[in-house]
C-alpha cells in the first residue's frame, strides 16, 4: 500500500482567523481580537440631595425621586442623605427610600451618628450614599479628617463619612467611593481630607470612581493631588447654586487608564440646591482588581 500524499488545505483568510480563534480556545490562550475586549458602558451620576429640600427649601422627596429618574444613571453618589435625623427631613431614611424608589441596591455611610431622640429608637445619621443597578459586594465607610458641625469647639480629626462600595459591573468589580468636603473658606481641612483621599484609593486595584461635593471649584490648589490620579469628567457648566449658578463644586472623577470619558453634563433643576453631574464612561477591558489589603 502506497503511503498517503500530505493534503494541501488552501484556506481562505476566514478560515485562516477562524482556525486560530478555535485554536487559542483549545490552548487556553485569547485570540488578538478577544485580548483587547471591548469597554462597558456605565452611567454614573452625583448629587447633593440637601436632605431631600429643593432650592426653595421645601422637603420633596417625590420631587428628588423624579430628578434622580430622569438621570437614568447605574450607579449614583448622594450627599447630605438624613437617616432618621430630625424633622426636616420627616425622620425618614432618605437614601433607602430613593433607593427602593428607584430599584437600585444602597449603601449609606453616616458622618454623624447621634444617639436616639426618644430610647429605642434609630440612631439619627447623616452623611452620604451609594445606589447602584450593580450588586455591591463589599462596602466600606472610611475616616477621613473633619471639623465637625457637631461639636461647638471642633478640632480637625478624623472621623467616618467617606463612603465606598465595590460594585461588581458585568463581572468587573468597580471601587466607586462617595465624599462631602469641607464647606469653610479655609482650605487646610480639605488639604488633609484630600490626602487622606489618595492615600484611601491608593490601597485598591482596578476602576475607580470618585463622586461627590468638592465644596472647591476644579482649579483649587488644595484639589490639584486628585488630578494626578483622576480624571475630571468635566461637564462644562457650573453646578452650585442650583438657580442660576456660577460655580463648580460637585464632581465624578475616574483612574486614570481605567475608564474613558464618553461625555458629562450637568441637568437643569431645582429639586436640590445644587445640580447633579452626569457622566458617560466607558471602563477599558479588563476584570479590574480588588482592595490590595
Amino acid at each position: 500500500m502506497s503511503p498517503r500524499r500530505p493534503v494541501r488545505l488552501r484556506l481562505r483568510l476566514p478560515h485562516v482567523l477562524l482556525t486560530a480563534v478555535l485554536l487559542g480556545a483549545l490552548l487556553g490562550a485569547p485570540p488578538a481580537a478577544a485580548a483587547a475586549s471591548p469597554g462597558v458602558p456605565l452611567r454614573v451620576a452625583t448629587y447633593n440631595i440637601h436632605a431631600g429640600a429643593g432650592m426653595d427649601n421645601v422637603f420633596d422627596l417625590d420631587r428628588q425621586t423624579s430628578e434622580l429618574r430622569s438621570l437614568n444613571a447605574d450607579v449614583i453618589g448622594l450627599q447630605e442623605a438624613d437617616r432618621h435625623w430630625g424633622p426636616r427631613s420627616e425622620w425618614r431614611d432618605l437614601a433607602g427610600e430613593l433607593a427602593e424608589r428607584l430599584g437600585m441596591y444602597v449603601y449609606f455611610a453616616p458622618i454623624y451618628s447621634l444617639d436616639p431622640a426618644e430610647p429605642g429608637g434609630p440612631r439619627a445619621e447623616f452623611g452620604v450614599a451609594v445606589l447602584s443597578r450593580y450588586r455591591i459586594v463589599s462596602a466600606d465607610n472610611h475616616e477621613i479628617t473633619r471639623l465637625s458641625t457637631q461639636d461647638p469647639n471642633p478640632s480637625p480629626a478624623p472621623a467616618p463619612g467617606f463612603g465606598e462600595a465595590v460594585v461588581r459591573v458585568k463581572g468587573r468589580p468597580v471601587h466607586v467611593y462617595v465624599t462631602h468636603l469641607d464647606y469653610r473658606p479655609d482650605p487646610a481641612v480639605r488639604v488633609a481630607q484630600v490626602a487622606d483621599t489618595r492615600r484611601i484609593m491608593a490601597e485598591d486595584r482596578g476602576p475607580k470612581i470618585l463622586l461627590g461635593d468638592f465644596n472647591a471649584e476644579p482649579g483649587a490648589p488644595e484639589l490639584a493631588p486628585l488630578w494626578e490620579e483622576l480624571t475630571d469628567a468635566d461637564p462644562g457648566a457650573p453646578t452650585f447654586p442650583a438657580q442660576d449658578p456660577v460655580k463648580r463644586i460637585d464632581y465624578v472623577a475616574v483612574s486614570k487608564g481605567a475608564a474613558r470619558v464618553r461625555r458629562a453634563w450637568v441637568p437643569e433643576s431645582v429639586a436640590s440646591d445644587h445640580r447633579a453631574v452626569v457622566a458617560d464612561l466607558v471602563l477599558r477591558g479588563g476584570e479590574g482588581g480588588v482592595r490590595g489589603r
